[in-house]
């Protein structure tokens, strides 16, 4: 076998081997004209070579940016280059559907592009090669995996019965308004509140019943208060809401809303009508609250009054 026969022999398994790879390979030149086009390109867009050669990507693909792709691929022009763009930046370079079916929760492949420069003999950058890598797997397992991951956020936050937040999380919330406060000393008031008689409750009806009332009250906190209130569940029937930047005078008129909106409401459990009422004590935040431990005593105190003093009340804690 002659040289020249051996080149040729080997060019051509380069061609078809460029062709049939699983990666997108496109040639263009300094007009951004497609010289190359391989069979992965040929695949996914329904292009055959023949129908891309010599085209304007940008008549081809309207979907890309032109001034995005332009600015990237200048780069790589004028200082001989690689440049790179991942999904993450931007989720795909050629809008392709995504027919894999492992991944069909995808609607369009996910894509990481390389930009690499192709020199002339003179030296000179004529070319620009794209090779287009199908990571749309990868993709789809790792939005999956955030989304898992953020949902176990909310669920290690969240009290499983109510949807407030639980007191764990309830705890980090008033101890970062509590720093807060000392650096800014912008007022914030503390709500504690507890369902009166609720043992009555739970024996009268059982416990079924009980968690329909506690579900209940919770949904009620969250109707009467604002997106910035931090609402949770501190224990058992006792729940407390976190009022930043608001006075005591507001933290009453919210207090107030919410007692009479519960005195006003009645929970159907098997056509049974159960009506209840809850106590309230409030705090407002002072100088004189060296911990977060003094101001929950406090607010604690002012519940306890509110229920000694015959339950359904509003209390405010005084020194």
């Amino acid at each position: 076998m002659s040289v020249q026969t051996e080149q040729l022999n080997e060019l051509h398994w380069l061609m078809e081997m460029l062709h049939t790879i699983d990666v997108g390979l496109v040639v263009l030149d300094r007009d951004y004209s497609v010289q190359i086009w391989n069979g992965f390109m040929e695949n996914h867009s329904g292009l055959l070579p023949r129908e891309a050669k010599g085209k304007v990507l940008f008549d081809l693909f309207d979907e890309i940016p032109e001034d995005w792709f332009r600015r990237k691929a200048e780069s790589v022009f004028l200082l001989k280059n690689k440049a790179f763009t991942i999904w993450e930046q931007r989720p795909y370079v050629f809008k392709f559907n995504n027919y894999r079916p492992i991944t069909g929760t995808a609607d369009f492949m996910y894509q990481n592009t390389t930009f690499i420069p192709l020199m002339s003999t003179t030296g000179e950058v004529s070319h620009l090669c794209l090779l287009v890598y199908d990571v749309t797997d990868n993709a789809t397992h790792k939005k999956q995996l955030e989304k898992v991951n953020a949902d176990l956020a909310i669920l290690s936050q969240t009290d499983g019965l109510t949807k407030l937040f639980n007191r764990n999380h309830w705890q980090h919330c008033i101890e970062a308004e509590f720093k807060r406060y000392n650096r800014s000393q912008h007022s914030s008031s503390l709500v504690m509140l507890d369902i009166d008689n609720f043992k009555k409750i739970n024996d009268s009806y059982g416990h079924l019943v009980g968690d329909d009332v506690i579900r209940h009250l919770a949904k009620l906190i969250r109707e009467q208060g604002r997106e910035t209130d931090i609402s949770g569940r501190y224990g058992g029937e006792e729940f407390v809401v976190l009022l930043a930047d608001t006075h005591l005078d507001d933290a009453v008129t919210f207090a107030e809303r919410l007692r009479t909106a519960v005195e006003e409401s009645v929970v159907i459990y098997n056509d049974i009508e159960i009506k209840y009422t809850i106590s309230l004590g409030i705090a407002e935040v002072e100088p004189s609250f060296s911990t977060v431990s003094h101001w929950l005593e406090h607010v604690d105190e002012a519940l306890y009054q509110s229920k000694e003093s015959g339950r359904n009340k509003v209390t405010v804690y005084k020194k």
